[in-house]
């Protein structure tokens, strides 16, 4: 593992993943991964719930991480992988506040629909993966801020969004940190990683407006894994 990358989702982390690739840092462990490679499902899920179960089997393979579930282990994983670089990507508290209620928000209401819940009890009472899979996201962090929105109480979801940042700061040593606004580009990040800056525009992907168009596909993504149960990976 080279590197780790602990920015919240809707702060430019699908950018941020594309450029790794791009960079050399591939294959790259996502939120996304988990639908192409369900077996993890499980095991992830027992990662977050138990402290002491093991990482480093699953990301065999894997050159860099980033977003959900992943942000949620990000101590145990600057532990595990001790000469991995950390990249944390932030932006405006205010402006991610405003693109999580436009997209992630969305999702949650779906799960959370007389259809969704229908379908995730469908998916416990018979063993397949979608319960698992909606249990693994609503233990992140974006997950949390999706709940106080809807209490009500967006500041606390800044205070959520600013107290990370604050926590990766004070842990993370300043040699292995970049805190990385993605809209600078390349320069930052290359210079961190001691790699060349490639000539071509830095990656701007999964905008609000092409999550709605895209990501909303989350339902279709997710109707395999109510009607089957994937074997779960054997090393974890």
């Amino acid at each position: 593992m080279q590197v780790i990358a602990t920015g919240l989702g809707r702060t430019g982390t699908t950018s941020l993943e594309v450029a790794l690739v791009r960079l050399g840092f591939g294959p790259c462990f996502s939120a996304g991964a988990i639908f192409d490679r369900t077996e993890l499902i499980r095991p992830l899920l027992r990662i977050i719930e138990d402290d002491s179960a093991p990482w480093e089997g699953i990301l065999t393979g894997y050159a860099s991480l980033l977003g959900e579930p992943a942000s949620v282990c990000w101590r145990r994983l600057v532990r595990c992988y001790p000469e991995a670089k950390v990249v944390h990507t932030v932006r405006d508290p205010e402006r991610w506040l405003d693109s999580i209620r436009k997209t992630l928000y969305e999702r949650r209401r779906r799960v959370d629909s007389l259809p969704g819940k229908a379908a995730v009890l469908l998916s416990s009472m018979f063993g397949t993966d979608l319960a698992p899979l909606v249990r693994l996201f609503q233990v992140t962090y974006e997950a949390q801020a999706l709940r106080f929105l809807a209490e009500q109480t967006p500041q606390r979801a800044v205070e959520l969004f600013e107290e990370h940042t604050a926590q990766i700061r004070e842990t993370v040593p300043a040699d292995r940190l970049l805190v990385l606004d993605v809209r600078d580009g390349w320069k930052p990040l290359c210079a961190f990683l001691e790699v060349p800056v490639p000539d071509e525009p830095f990656p701007r992907v999964n905008d609000t407006a092409e999550y709605s168009s895209s990501r909303g596909g989350f339902g279709g993504r997710a109707l395999p894994l109510l009607l089957g149960r994937t074997r779960p990976w054997p090393g974890a």
